[in-house]
C-alpha cells in the first residue's frame, strides 16, 4: 500500500518557562493509532490545493517541502494542516479575508472555515517533521509536520470532536504519558529543539524524518 500524503499542525504557546502544545485524544473507534493522543491532522484532500492562501509559504519552507513534493502540492500539505486542525480543534489559522472571497470557487469542505471571516496563511507556518508509517499497518501515511504558534490562530477551542480531551500539554508531560505514540514523541522532541529559544525557528533546520519499521523506529535527517 502506498502511503498517503498527510499533513498534521503542532500549535504551541508559551506559558512561564514551558512551552505547551495542542493534543487531543483519538477515539477508540479509529481503526489507525486509537485511544492515543496526537496532534491535529489528517490527510491531504484534493480540494486542498484549489484554495489560494492569502500569504504563501516562506521560500525556505516551500524549498524544502519541495525536495519530495512539487509546489502546488507542497502548499496543498500546509493547507490541509491548516483545514483538518480547524475541524478538529475550531482553531483557525487564518486572515480577515474582508469579504473579499468567492464562495462559489470555493470547495464545499472550505466553506466553515471561510465563513468565519478568515482565509488560510501560509507564512506562519515552520516544516519541523516528517514522518512514513510502516508497512502492513492498517493505514499508511506519509505525513508532514507544521508548526505554528498559537498567536496566529483563532477561535474557540471545540472542533468536531474527532480529537476528545483538547487540551494544552507541558511537552515533558506530553512524552510521558503512556498513549503518547512513538512518532508524537519524536515529533515532541523536535518541537522542544525548535522552541529552545525566545525567536522563531529557522527554516532552514533539517528535518528529521521518522520512519517506523516492524525491527524498531529510524530517524534520519532530510539532507
Amino acid at each position: 500500500m502506498r502511503p498517503r500524503d498527510a499533513a498534521t499542525l503542532i500549535l504551541y504557546r508559551r506559558r512561564a518557562e514551558e512551552i505547551e502544545v495542542l493534543m487531543g485524544r483519538r477515539s477508540p473507534r479509529h481503526a489507525f493509532m486509537p485511544n492515543t493522543f496526537v496532534f491535529p491532522g489528517g490527510r491531504v484532500d484534493p480540494e486542498d490545493g484549489r484554495i489560494a492562501p492569502l500569504a504563501d509559504l516562506r521560500k525556505p519552507v516551500l524549498e524544502r517541502l519541495q525536495r519530495n513534493a512539487t509546489a502546488r502540492r507542497s502548499r496543498a500539505l500546509g493547507l490541509a494542516a491548516i483545514r483538518e486542525a480547524f475541524e478538529e480543534t475550531g482553531l483557525a489559522v487564518g486572515m480577515p479575508h474582508g469579504g473579499a472571497a468567492d464562495m462559489d470557487r470555493i470547495p464545499a469542505s472550505w466553506h466553515p472555515f471561510y465563513e468565519t471571516g478568515l482565509a488560510p496563511r501560509l507564512d506562519v507556518l515552520d516544516y519541523v517533521f516528517r514522518a512514513i508509517t510502516p508497512r502492513g499497518d492498517v493505514r499508511r501515511f506519509h505525513a508532514r509536520f507544521f508548526l505554528a504558534d498559537s498567536r496566529h490562530a483563532e477561535g474557540e477551542l471545540g472542533g468536531s470532536g474527532e480529537l476528545q480531551d483538547l487540551q494544552w500539554i507541558a511537552i515533558d508531560r506530553a512524552v510521558a504519558m503512556p498513549a503518547t505514540p512513538g512518532v508524537t514523541a519524536r515529533a515532541l522532541e523536535e518541537v522542544r529543539c525548535r522552541t529552545a529559544e525566545a525567536g522563531r525557528p529557522h527554516p532552514s533546520h533539517p528535518v528529521p524524518l521518522y520512519h517506523g519499521t516492524r525491527y524498531g523506529d529510524r530517524v534520519r535527517l532530510d539532507p
